[in-house]
């Protein structure tokens, strides 16, 4: 059993239950998403968010139900909503008693005098649908009313009232504009208009922090203490209701229960990982094998963050099976030798120079795990053809420089690196010409492919020759005359890079890095990047530097310039942690802060980045794979 629980002291207080979201995902990509305080504070909150194009093209649905409770001739509100204008009305989070996430299903629980009632939610896997279920535990007969308030947009935009959507009463609630249906107990259809709703967050992001949502109507239904009450909303296939609310809640946390068990967690922490991992694994129906959600609530699939996380997602969790099948239909998608980077922005681009290195790590790792020779068979040709592309050159000028066997990269206007950020279509951080992390990654690579190789019984000297030549240059040219750790890139525009940034990691924390078996070296890099670690992750960049920026904070492109110069990202205490290791430090304390921050933010899960200045307060997508995965596969060396 996996548990976060907050009394009334945290529920009470707006700012803290506010500040805390939780997340339940279908398996598609689509998810219902909110806070402990029941307070929508993002665009893309609601209970029902359905991926139309699995896992991307996901569009907001059921955005919430304002409970209220009529009681001996009163009524009181259980819900909690803002408005434009500052106004939190009603304010229900203050009759919250407690908030708990167990195993992965949220619950509230109201008290108002003597009245007791509970709420659990949970979403099918495998079929856009949520269940919310309430429960009178204790009190007088009363009415329970649910207020359906409904939208049907593109989560990252919003609507407005204006043209009437279109709705269909049907026996039991009423479908919104052909796209979801919604059904519960005594439905008494409505069509007013909330105006003015209001996402605190979206403001701070520096977005429209304003819409519109239509309330359809309103559930009722009496009871009796020990009473029921339960709605459903679903997408697809609208003439086939999802099972009851109380069996997905029940199906939910015995699918929770069992993915710990067969993971083969050791602790709770581990447990809780193991849930939120589950959380990014996704698959569309007749897909050739699953993806992963680089983060929620607005990101989709992106090579890079697959790849990264691929061990700590499938690999420490139990899941190599489907991991072997998401490996198998990546490979088969590899186009001049390179992974697609994202379609997220509607098109396939292929702007990355990392993310098919991070594959070639992948596939190795997986491989030395498991066993599986027959993947290393399947996967040999395609894999080496990866190999001969980045020998001759590929796209956005990426290519192995004869000269030293290294590889460059840089296009004008792209971020190729995992420091992509660009604003105004300029990249903040370009970094053209050989970054330290690419070429220990293809070092990396090249060595664990070589190995796969000899494995299924083919030759490797050409892999062993190019490996040789990489890591004698990578040797040769990254380490600082000053021994102060290694040069950010080589051959840039402007020479060599010396900025203190975390990627030199890379080059002793990968199985086959370049440094991975140079003690000095190693002692180099941890002493180079000390001053970079957080209790939640490295920062992108030296305090020390002119350009550090402590707070990734404000609008879209204050937050974009943030980014990678100074900003902490959690995934990164993999990396360091196992130079640590290396060294003969010990894991455990390196990881604490993270562990600390699974009941900080977004519940049972990491963020993806955090303010460069203590306190540290977490950035970005509350949930994010890479900041998972590389905690949960630290953890188990700790």
């Amino acid at each position: 059993m996996t548990s976060l629980r907050f009394g009334p002291q945290t529920c009470g207080n707006l700012a803290e239950a506010a500040s805390r979201e939780w997340l339940v995902t279908d398996g598609l990509g689509g998810f219902a998403m909110g806070t402990v305080a029941g307070l929508r504070t993002r665009r893309y909150h609601g209970l029902l968010v359905v991926a139309t194009e699995p896992p991307i093209g996901r569009h907001l649905a059921l955005a919430g139900l304002d409970p209220v409770v009529i009681v001996g001739g009163r009524r009181i509100r259980l819900g909690t909503w803002e408005w434009q204008g500052g106004a939190v009305d009603p304010a229900g989070h203050a009759l919250l008693s407690g908030f708990h996430v167990e195993d992965g299903v949220p619950t509230w629980r109201w008290r108002a005098d003597d009245v007791v009632i509970e709420c659990r939610l949970a979403m099918a896997h495998g079929r856009p649908a949520v269940g919310v279920h309430y429960r009178l535990l204790s009190g007088p007969a009363l009415r329970l009313e649910l207020g359906a308030l409904c939208t049907w947009r593109d989560v990252h935009g919003e609507r407005f009232a204006a043209a009437d959507p279109h709705m269909e009463t049907t026996a039991d609630g009423f479908v919104f504009e052909n796209s979801y249906r919604v059904a519960g107990p005594g439905f008494e259809p409505d069509g007013a208009w909330y105006r003015g709703a209001w996402c605190r967050e979206e403001a701070s992001r520096g977005l429209n922090p304003v819409e519109d949502l239509r309330h359809a109507g309103r559930f009722t239904q009496e009871m009796n203490p020990g009473d029921h009450a339960s709605v459903t909303a679903w997408a697809g296939d609208l003439e086939q209701s999802p099972p009851p609310a109380e069996r997905l809640v029940d199906a939910a946390g015995h699918r929770a229960r069992a993915l710990a068990a067969s993971s083969g967690a050791s602790d709770p922490t581990d447990r809780m990982l193991t849930l939120a991992a589950d959380q990014f694994v996704v698959e569309a129906p007749g897909a050739p094998g699953p993806t992963v959600v680089a983060g929620y609530p607005w990101f989709g699939d992106w090579s890079r963050d697959t790849m990264t996380s691929y061990e700590g997602l499938f690999l420490a969790t139990g899941r190599a099976d489907e991991g072997r099948r998401l490996l198998k239909a990546a490979a088969a998608t590899l186009s001049e030798g390179m992974l697609a980077n994202t379609a997220d922005a509607g098109g396939t681009e292929y702007n990355t120079v990392d993310g098919t290195l991070w594959l070639l790590h992948a596939v190795s790792r997986h491989v030395e795990v498991t066993a599986d020779v027959d993947l290393a068979a399947d996967l040999a040709d395609r894999l080496l053809e990866v190999v001969d592309h980045h020998v001759a050159g590929t796209r956005f000028g990426i290519g192995v420089d004869p000269a030293d066997g290294l590889i460059g990269q840089g296009s004008p206007g792209w971020a190729l690196t995992w420091m992509d950020a660009r604003v105004d279509g300029r990249p903040i951080t370009a970094r053209a010409g050989k970054p330290v992390e690419v070429n220990a990654l293809w070092v990396n690579g090249l060595v664990g492919l070589g190995r796969l190789m000899a494995s299924i019984g083919r030759d490797a000297t050409r892999l062993d020759a190019l490996a040789g030549a990489a890591t004698a240059s990578f040797r040769s040219r990254f380490v600082r005359p000053d021994g102060l750790g290694l040069f950010d890139v080589v051959d840039g525009p402007d020479g060599d890079d010396a900025s203190v940034r975390p990627n030199q990691l890379l080059a002793a924390s990968l199985p086959y890095g370049p440094l991975r078996s140079d003690g000095p070296a190693v002692e180099s890099l941890l002493a180079a990047c000390a001053p970079l670690v957080t209790p939640l992750g490295l920062r992108s960049l030296a305090p020390s530097d002119g350009r550090f920026t402590p707070a990734h904070r404000g609008g879209p492109g204050e937050r974009d310039r943030a980014y990678h110069q100074g900003t902490v990202w959690p995934w990164l205490v993999g990396p360091y942690s196992e130079v640590a290791r290396l060294a003969g430090g010990e894991v455990a304390p390196l990881v604490a802060g993270l562990a600390a921050h699974l009941g900080d933010w977004g519940l049972g899960s990491v963020s993806e980045t955090a303010d460069g200045a203590a306190p540290h307060q977490a950035t970005g997508c509350p949930f994010q794979a890479w900041s998972v995965a590389e905690l949960l596969r630290i953890s188990q060396h700790s």
